[in-house]
Protein backbone atom coordinates (compact mmCIF):
# COMPACT_ATOMS: atom_id res chain seq x y z
CA UNK A 1 0.00 0.00 0.00
CA UNK A 2 1.25 3.81 -1.29
CA UNK A 3 1.31 6.17 1.74
CA UNK A 4 -0.46 8.24 2.37
CA UNK A 5 1.36 11.41 0.60
CA UNK A 6 1.49 15.12 1.86
CA UNK A 7 2.95 18.24 -0.01
CA UNK A 8 5.74 19.92 2.53
CA UNK A 9 6.96 23.41 1.98
CA UNK A 10 8.60 23.73 5.76
CA UNK A 11 12.06 23.68 3.89
CA UNK A 12 11.45 27.24 2.42
CA UNK A 13 11.37 29.52 5.63
CA UNK A 14 9.58 32.82 5.14
CA UNK A 15 12.35 35.33 7.14
CA UNK A 16 10.49 37.47 9.52
CA UNK A 17 11.41 39.94 11.86
CA UNK A 18 11.77 39.10 15.74
CA UNK A 19 8.61 39.45 17.52
CA UNK A 20 6.39 38.97 14.38
CA UNK A 21 2.96 37.28 15.62
CA UNK A 22 3.32 34.88 12.48
CA UNK A 23 4.15 31.24 13.55
CA UNK A 24 6.52 30.22 11.15
CA UNK A 25 7.89 27.47 13.65
CA UNK A 26 4.60 25.37 13.39
CA UNK A 27 5.17 24.35 9.88
CA UNK A 28 8.64 22.60 10.92
CA UNK A 29 7.27 21.23 14.49
CA UNK A 30 4.49 19.77 11.91
CA UNK A 31 6.73 17.81 10.04
CA UNK A 32 8.88 16.53 13.35
CA UNK A 33 5.44 15.76 14.55
CA UNK A 34 4.27 13.86 11.30
CA UNK A 35 7.98 11.89 11.14
CA UNK A 36 7.45 10.80 14.84
CA UNK A 37 3.72 9.58 15.05
CA UNK A 38 2.57 8.60 11.66
CA UNK A 39 4.87 6.78 9.67
CA UNK A 40 2.70 5.75 6.91
CA UNK A 41 2.07 9.47 6.06
CA UNK A 42 4.77 10.39 2.97
CA UNK A 43 6.22 14.23 3.13
CA UNK A 44 7.34 15.10 -0.01
CA UNK A 45 8.70 18.72 -1.42
CA UNK A 46 5.91 20.78 -2.69
CA UNK A 47 6.44 21.80 -6.25
CA UNK A 48 6.55 25.52 -7.40
CA UNK A 49 3.28 27.32 -8.89
CA UNK A 50 3.85 28.11 -11.96
CA UNK A 51 2.99 31.98 -13.29
CA UNK A 52 0.69 30.69 -15.58
CA UNK A 53 -1.32 28.53 -12.95
CA UNK A 54 -1.09 31.36 -10.43
CA UNK A 55 -3.15 33.09 -13.55
CA UNK A 56 -6.23 30.70 -12.91
CA UNK A 57 -6.73 32.69 -9.94
CA UNK A 58 -5.04 35.61 -9.91
CA UNK A 59 -4.10 38.89 -12.29
CA UNK A 60 -1.02 39.28 -14.37
CA UNK A 61 -0.03 42.09 -12.40
CA UNK A 62 -0.72 41.20 -9.50
CA UNK A 63 1.61 37.79 -9.89
CA UNK A 64 4.30 40.47 -11.40
CA UNK A 65 3.73 42.57 -8.59
CA UNK A 66 4.89 39.89 -5.77
CA UNK A 67 7.44 38.51 -8.10
CA UNK A 68 9.67 40.94 -9.17
CA UNK A 69 8.90 43.04 -5.14
CA UNK A 70 7.14 45.82 -6.96
CA UNK A 71 4.33 45.56 -5.04
CA UNK A 72 3.16 48.80 -3.28
CA UNK A 73 4.11 49.18 0.42
CA UNK A 74 0.39 49.53 1.51
CA UNK A 75 -0.61 45.76 -0.11
CA UNK A 76 2.46 44.35 1.65
CA UNK A 77 0.91 45.81 4.64
CA UNK A 78 -2.29 44.17 4.36
CA UNK A 79 -1.01 40.78 4.04
CA UNK A 80 1.01 41.04 6.89
CA UNK A 81 4.64 39.85 5.58
CA UNK A 82 7.60 42.08 4.76
CA UNK A 83 8.37 41.41 1.00
CA UNK A 84 11.49 38.74 0.17
CA UNK A 85 12.54 36.16 -2.87
CA UNK A 86 11.97 33.58 0.02
CA UNK A 87 8.54 35.44 0.36
CA UNK A 88 7.83 35.05 -2.82
CA UNK A 89 9.05 31.58 -2.98
CA UNK A 90 7.11 29.86 -0.39
CA UNK A 91 3.81 31.48 -1.65
CA UNK A 92 4.84 29.82 -4.75
CA UNK A 93 5.51 26.44 -2.95
CA UNK A 94 2.90 26.79 -0.87
CA UNK A 95 0.82 27.35 -3.71
CA UNK A 96 1.72 24.10 -5.27
CA UNK A 97 1.63 21.57 -2.43
CA UNK A 98 -2.18 22.17 -2.77
CA UNK A 99 -1.97 21.65 -6.37
CA UNK A 100 0.22 18.22 -5.59
CA UNK A 101 -2.50 17.44 -3.00
CA UNK A 102 -5.57 17.92 -5.33
CA UNK A 103 -3.89 15.87 -8.11
CA UNK A 104 -3.69 13.30 -5.86
CA UNK A 105 -6.58 12.80 -4.08
CA UNK A 106 -8.49 12.41 -7.51
CA UNK A 107 -6.41 9.13 -7.71
CA UNK A 108 -5.37 8.05 -3.87
CA UNK A 109 -8.70 9.47 -2.41
CA UNK A 110 -6.99 11.64 0.36
CA UNK A 111 -3.90 13.85 0.59
CA UNK A 112 -2.29 16.86 2.23
CA UNK A 113 -0.83 19.87 1.91
CA UNK A 114 0.92 20.48 4.94
CA UNK A 115 0.86 24.50 4.75
CA UNK A 116 -1.59 26.58 2.26
CA UNK A 117 -5.18 27.70 3.44
CA UNK A 118 -4.47 31.07 2.54
CA UNK A 119 -8.06 32.05 1.50
CA UNK A 120 -8.20 35.84 2.25
CA UNK A 121 -5.90 36.08 -1.39
CA UNK A 122 -8.56 37.55 -4.04
CA UNK A 123 -7.25 38.14 -7.35
CA UNK A 124 -5.46 40.97 -7.40
CA UNK A 125 -4.26 41.57 -4.42
CA UNK A 126 -3.12 39.37 -0.87
CA UNK A 127 -4.22 40.29 2.87
CA UNK A 128 -4.42 38.39 6.50
CA UNK A 129 -0.98 36.25 5.55
CA UNK A 130 -1.97 35.27 2.43
CA UNK A 131 -0.19 35.51 -0.26
CA UNK A 132 -1.53 33.85 -3.64
CA UNK A 133 -4.66 31.79 -3.15
CA UNK A 134 -3.50 28.16 -3.27
CA UNK A 135 -7.32 26.42 -3.01
CA UNK A 136 -8.49 28.97 -5.95
CA UNK A 137 -5.95 27.96 -8.00
CA UNK A 138 -5.69 25.01 -7.20
CA UNK A 139 -9.62 24.27 -7.85
CA UNK A 140 -9.14 26.07 -11.17
CA UNK A 141 -6.31 23.67 -12.67
CA UNK A 142 -8.21 20.57 -11.48
CA UNK A 143 -10.95 21.92 -13.44
CA UNK A 144 -8.51 22.45 -16.32
CA UNK A 145 -6.77 18.84 -16.77
CA UNK A 146 -10.16 17.07 -16.02
CA UNK A 147 -11.69 18.90 -19.09
CA UNK A 148 -8.75 18.34 -21.07
CA UNK A 149 -8.81 14.61 -20.09
CA UNK A 150 -12.30 13.33 -19.71
CA UNK A 151 -13.65 16.47 -21.70
CA UNK A 152 -16.12 16.60 -18.18
CA UNK A 153 -16.48 19.43 -15.94
CA UNK A 154 -15.18 19.02 -12.38
CA UNK A 155 -17.20 20.53 -9.82
CA UNK A 156 -15.42 21.86 -6.57
CA UNK A 157 -16.57 22.27 -3.49
CA UNK A 158 -14.47 24.05 -0.70
CA UNK A 159 -15.19 23.77 2.65
CA UNK A 160 -13.59 26.19 5.24
CA UNK A 161 -13.15 25.64 8.49
CA UNK A 162 -10.62 28.23 9.52
CA UNK A 163 -11.98 30.59 12.08
CA UNK A 164 -12.06 33.68 9.58
CA UNK A 165 -13.94 33.78 6.88
CA UNK A 166 -12.52 32.82 3.50
CA UNK A 167 -13.38 35.90 1.68
CA UNK A 168 -10.23 35.92 -1.21
CA UNK A 169 -12.09 32.04 -2.09
CA UNK A 170 -15.45 33.84 -2.01
CA UNK A 171 -15.21 36.41 -4.36
CA UNK A 172 -12.79 34.85 -6.97
CA UNK A 173 -15.68 32.11 -7.19
CA UNK A 174 -18.50 34.79 -6.80
CA UNK A 175 -19.85 34.02 -10.05
CA UNK A 176 -18.67 30.77 -10.43
CA UNK A 177 -21.38 28.38 -10.80
CA UNK A 178 -18.72 25.22 -10.95
CA UNK A 179 -17.17 26.10 -7.41
CA UNK A 180 -19.25 25.93 -4.73
CA UNK A 181 -17.86 27.77 -1.05
CA UNK A 182 -18.72 27.03 2.17
CA UNK A 183 -17.16 29.30 5.08
CA UNK A 184 -17.87 28.58 8.48
CA UNK A 185 -16.37 31.50 10.77
CA UNK A 186 -16.88 33.83 14.01
CA UNK A 187 -19.15 36.70 13.38
CA UNK A 188 -17.07 39.14 14.76
CA UNK A 189 -13.54 38.26 13.72
CA UNK A 190 -11.34 39.21 10.69
CA UNK A 191 -12.29 39.99 7.83
CA UNK A 192 -14.46 42.52 9.14
CA UNK A 193 -16.08 43.24 5.75
CA UNK A 194 -16.49 39.87 4.27
CA UNK A 195 -17.61 38.94 0.70
CA UNK A 196 -20.53 36.41 0.31
CA UNK A 197 -19.74 32.77 0.19
CA UNK A 198 -22.14 30.31 -1.50
CA UNK A 199 -22.63 29.32 1.98
CA UNK A 200 -21.75 31.43 5.24
CA UNK A 201 -22.43 30.36 8.68
CA UNK A 202 -21.44 33.30 11.48
CA UNK A 203 -20.61 32.13 14.89
CA UNK A 204 -20.57 33.81 17.44
CA UNK A 205 -17.83 34.36 20.09
CA UNK A 206 -17.56 31.74 22.70
CA UNK A 207 -19.25 29.26 20.64
CA UNK A 208 -18.35 25.50 22.18
CA UNK A 209 -18.21 22.00 20.65
CA UNK A 210 -21.66 21.32 20.38
CA UNK A 211 -22.77 24.48 18.96
CA UNK A 212 -20.07 24.23 16.50
CA UNK A 213 -20.68 20.65 15.23
CA UNK A 214 -24.35 21.76 15.03
CA UNK A 215 -23.49 23.76 12.84
CA UNK A 216 -21.43 22.26 10.58
CA UNK A 217 -23.98 19.39 10.09
CA UNK A 218 -26.62 21.57 8.89
CA UNK A 219 -23.97 23.66 6.60
CA UNK A 220 -23.11 19.98 5.64
CA UNK A 221 -26.31 19.17 4.60
CA UNK A 222 -26.96 22.20 2.96
CA UNK A 223 -23.98 21.94 0.66
CA UNK A 224 -25.39 18.89 -0.07
CA UNK A 225 -28.90 19.74 -0.75
CA UNK A 226 -27.75 22.65 -3.30
CA UNK A 227 -24.53 21.05 -5.24
CA UNK A 228 -22.66 17.75 -5.81
CA UNK A 229 -18.87 18.19 -6.11
CA UNK A 230 -16.61 15.62 -7.57
CA UNK A 231 -13.90 17.41 -5.53
CA UNK A 232 -13.48 18.80 -1.86
CA UNK A 233 -10.81 21.23 -0.79
CA UNK A 234 -11.00 21.25 3.06
CA UNK A 235 -9.00 24.43 4.72
CA UNK A 236 -8.45 22.69 8.28
CA UNK A 237 -7.78 25.81 10.59
CA UNK A 238 -6.76 25.30 14.04
CA UNK A 239 -7.78 28.55 15.08
CA UNK A 240 -11.27 27.90 16.66
CA UNK A 241 -9.19 25.77 19.18
CA UNK A 242 -10.37 27.88 22.66
CA UNK A 243 -6.94 29.21 23.08
CA UNK A 244 -5.85 30.72 19.71
CA UNK A 245 -5.06 33.96 20.46
CA UNK A 246 -7.03 35.05 17.25
CA UNK A 247 -9.84 32.99 17.22
CA UNK A 248 -12.40 33.83 19.65
CA UNK A 249 -14.10 30.38 19.64
CA UNK A 250 -13.78 28.00 22.32
CA UNK A 251 -13.72 24.15 20.56
CA UNK A 252 -11.55 21.78 22.59
CA UNK A 253 -8.93 19.06 20.88
CA UNK A 254 -12.27 16.17 21.30
CA UNK A 255 -14.18 18.67 19.24
CA UNK A 256 -11.76 19.81 16.86
CA UNK A 257 -10.98 15.77 16.25
CA UNK A 258 -14.94 15.45 15.85
CA UNK A 259 -15.03 18.30 13.16
CA UNK A 260 -12.42 16.85 11.07
CA UNK A 261 -13.79 13.28 11.53
CA UNK A 262 -17.48 14.90 10.00
CA UNK A 263 -15.74 16.37 6.92
CA UNK A 264 -14.08 13.10 6.19
CA UNK A 265 -16.71 11.14 6.85
CA UNK A 266 -19.02 13.70 4.35
CA UNK A 267 -16.09 13.09 1.31
CA UNK A 268 -15.90 9.42 2.45
CA UNK A 269 -19.52 8.47 2.61
CA UNK A 270 -20.03 10.23 -0.86
CA UNK A 271 -16.79 8.86 -1.90
CA UNK A 272 -15.58 12.43 -2.86
CA UNK A 273 -11.51 12.96 -3.37
CA UNK A 274 -10.59 15.16 -0.51
CA UNK A 275 -7.45 17.59 -0.32
CA UNK A 276 -7.02 19.17 3.01
CA UNK A 277 -4.90 22.05 3.89
CA UNK A 278 -3.80 23.63 7.69
CA UNK A 279 -4.82 27.20 7.37
CA UNK A 280 -4.33 28.89 10.30
CA UNK A 281 -3.38 28.41 13.99
CA UNK A 282 -2.34 31.17 16.56
CA UNK A 283 -2.43 29.15 19.67
CA UNK A 284 0.46 30.97 22.24
CA UNK A 285 1.39 27.82 23.12
CA UNK A 286 2.69 26.67 19.42
CA UNK A 287 2.55 23.06 20.41
CA UNK A 288 -1.50 23.46 20.61
CA UNK A 289 -1.45 24.29 17.36
CA UNK A 290 0.61 21.69 16.44
CA UNK A 291 -1.51 18.98 18.57
CA UNK A 292 -4.70 20.02 16.54
CA UNK A 293 -2.96 19.21 13.19
CA UNK A 294 -1.80 16.15 14.07
CA UNK A 295 -5.22 15.37 14.99
CA UNK A 296 -6.62 16.49 11.71
CA UNK A 297 -3.92 13.96 9.54
CA UNK A 298 -4.81 11.06 12.58
CA UNK A 299 -8.50 11.37 11.15
CA UNK A 300 -7.07 12.03 7.79
CA UNK A 301 -5.05 9.07 7.60
CA UNK A 302 -8.06 6.79 9.04
CA UNK A 303 -10.13 7.99 5.62
CA UNK A 304 -7.30 7.22 3.59
CA UNK A 305 -6.79 3.60 4.84
CA UNK A 306 -10.36 3.24 3.47
CA UNK A 307 -10.29 4.51 0.39
CA UNK A 308 -7.05 2.17 -0.45
CA UNK A 309 -8.82 -0.92 0.98
CA UNK A 310 -11.61 0.30 -1.20
CA UNK A 311 -9.69 0.23 -4.26
CA UNK A 312 -10.20 -2.52 -6.76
Amino acid sequence: MVPMRAFNSAQFVLPLPPGHRFPMGRYALLREGLEGSLPEVRMLEAPRASDGELALAHTPQWIAAISDGSVAPEAMREIGFPWSEAMVERSRRSTGATIAACRTALTEGVAANMAGGTHHASASKGGGFCVFNDAAVAARLMQAEQGRRARLPLRVAVIDLDVHQGNGTASIFRNDPSVFTLSLHGARNFPFRKEASDLDVELPDGCGDADYLSALELALDELERRFTPGLLIYLAGADPFKRDRLGRLKLSFDGLEARDRRVFDFAWRRRIPLAFAMAGGYASDISETVQVQLGTFRVATEYWRRWQNAAP
